[in-house]
C-alpha cells in the first residue's frame, strides 16, 4: 500500500506540474480576473478530476480509450471548446482594457469553464484509466481505494491553492497591471493553439 500511495502521489505531482489547458485557464483566469476567479476555475477542475475518477470506476475509461470514435468525439469536443474560450479571449483584448475590466463578471462562469475543460480534456481520461488500471487494481480494497482518491484529490487541491495564491502575489500583479491586454491575447492565443493540438492527437 506504501508503495502504491508513493507512486500515485509522484504521478499526480509530475501531472500537475505539466502545463495543460487546465494550467493556462487558471492562470489566465486569476491574472486577468482576481483571485476568486482564479479559484472558481481550480475548483471546476478538481470537480472534473472527480468525475474522471467515478466513470473510472465503472469502466467507462476503457471505453473512451478503446473507442476510436469515443475518443475521437472526445478530443473534438475538448479543442472546439478550448479555441472557443481562445477566441473569446482574444476579442475582449480588441475591446480594450477597460471593457475587459467591466466583464469581468460576465465573462462566462470561471468554475463551468474548469469543470468542462477538464472534463473535455483526453489527457484526464487517459491519466485517470492510467492510475485506475496500473495502481487502483481490483485487489484493492475499497478502503484503500479511497486513501488513494484521497492522496490524488490532496495534491491536486495543494498545487492549485499555491498556484493561485503565487499569481496573485501583488509584486505579480503590480507587474501586469499594466498588461491586461496584452494578457487576454497571449492567453488567447494560447487556448487556440492548445485547441489545435488537442484536435491533432492520436
Amino acid at each position: 500500500m506504501t508503495e502504491k500511495l508513493l507512486i500515485v502521489l509522484g504521478v499526480t505531482a509530475l501531472c500537475m506540474l505539466s502545463p495543460g489547458p487546465d494550467m493556462v485557464l487558471v492562470m489566465r483566469n486569476t491574472l486577468v480576473g482576481d483571485r476568486r476567479r482564479g479559484g472558481l476555475t481550480a475548483l471546476g477542475v478538481l470537480t472534473g478530476n472527480l468525475f474522471h475518477i467515478a466513470y473510472c470506476t465503472v469502466g467507462i475509461a476503457v471505453l473512451l480509450s478503446r473507442s476510436p470514435i469515443a475518443y475521437a468525439v472526445l478530443r473534438i469536443a475538448s479543442a472546439a471548446y478550448l479555441v472557443y474560450l481562445g477566441v473569446q479571449a482574444l476579442l475582449h483584448a480588441t475591446r480594450g482594457s477597460d471593457a475587459a475590466t467591466s466583464a469581468d463578471g460576465s465573462h462566462g462562469n470561471p468554475y463551468w469553464q474548469g469543470f468542462v475543460n477538464n472534463v473535455l480534456n483526453p489527457k484526464g481520461s487517459l491519466f485517470y484509466l492510467g492510475v485506475f488500471t496500473q495502481v487502483i487494481t481490483p485487489d484493492v480494497s475499497l478502503a484503500q481505494t479511497v486513501w488513494l482518491v484521497a492522496a490524488m484529490m490532496s495534491v491536486s487541491v495543494a498545487f492549485w491553492i499555491v498556484f493561485v495564491q503565487t499569481l496573485h502575489l501583488p509584486v505579480i500583479r503590480l507587474a501586469l497591471h499594466n498588461s491586461r491586454t496584452a494578457m487576454e491575447r497571449v492567453f488567447g492565443v494560447a487556448l487556440i493553439a492548445l485547441g489545435a493540438r488537442v484536435a491533432a492527437l492520436r
